[in-house]
């Protein structure tokens, strides 16, 4: 029998003998009683769990904290109108294999389109260094291992702000002003961890969601 279904009839079967207890117990509603019912829950529950481990089940009990992230974000998201978040995330991954691919190739043109003008900002200003030094960058985005929301977040002016976990391989080179690696190794690929915060006005008829924080992990 699995697991999940021994679980269940378990638990059909204690819920019948809790009933029919409850039903006794009713019939003498004194005080007593009422402690004996509390005592006998707690053995019949403490009987489940010993059944449970002998047949090798665990039983986990979900921390108040996890629910409560977990519900909190779920609870902002669907606050966003007409939000998918299948349709987010492969989106999001799309932005962030050309993101990737502009930025070593120094496409400031596209950059401006995906990306907020501070961190416009700061792409440039990696772009110029590596100009003036001659160097030049080789990024391959082998393939995504997960892409996971961690955080949604509506501010009083209406904007929505969602930050997503993206695990990757990726292959990345440095090159001198000769073509010599001076960094990385075309034969080896990286397991790498972003975590990249997307934005957009909820109130505004523009659809696109700008990249407006960036982090390794």
């Amino acid at each position: 029998m699995e697991p999940m279904l021994e679980i269940i009839v378990l638990l059909a079967i204690v819920t019948y003998i809790i009933i029919k207890y409850i039903t006794i117990i009713n019939k003498d509603n004194n005080q007593r009683n009422e402690k004996l019912t509390e005592e006998r829950a707690s053995q019949i529950f403490n009987y489940i769990i010993k059944e449970a481990e002998k047949k090798g089940l665990k039983i986990e009990e979900e921390t108040t904290e996890n629910k409560e992230e977990i519900n909190e974000t779920e609870q902002t998201l669907n606050k966003i109108p007409n939000f998918n978040k299948e349709k987010f995330l492969s989106s999001a991954k799309k932005a962030f294999e050309l993101i990737l691919s502009s930025f070593s190739k120094g496409d400031t043109e596209t950059l401006e389109k995906l990306v907020s003008k501070n961190v416009a900002k700061k792409f440039q200003e990696i772009l110029n260094k590596r100009q003036a030094e001659g160097i030049t960058a080789e990024t391959d985005l082998i393939s995504f291992d997960s892409a996971e929301i961690t955080e949604a977040k509506i501010t009083k002016n209406d904007l929505a702000r969602i930050t997503v976990k993206f695990i990757s391989e990726q292959v990345n080179l440095l090159k001198n002003k000769d073509g010599e690696v001076i960094e990385g190794d075309d034969k080896y690929i990286q397991n790498i961890t972003d975590v990249w915060t997307f934005e957009r006005n909820i109130t505004s008829t523009n659809p696109n969601w700008l990249l407006t924080s960036t982090k390794k992990s």
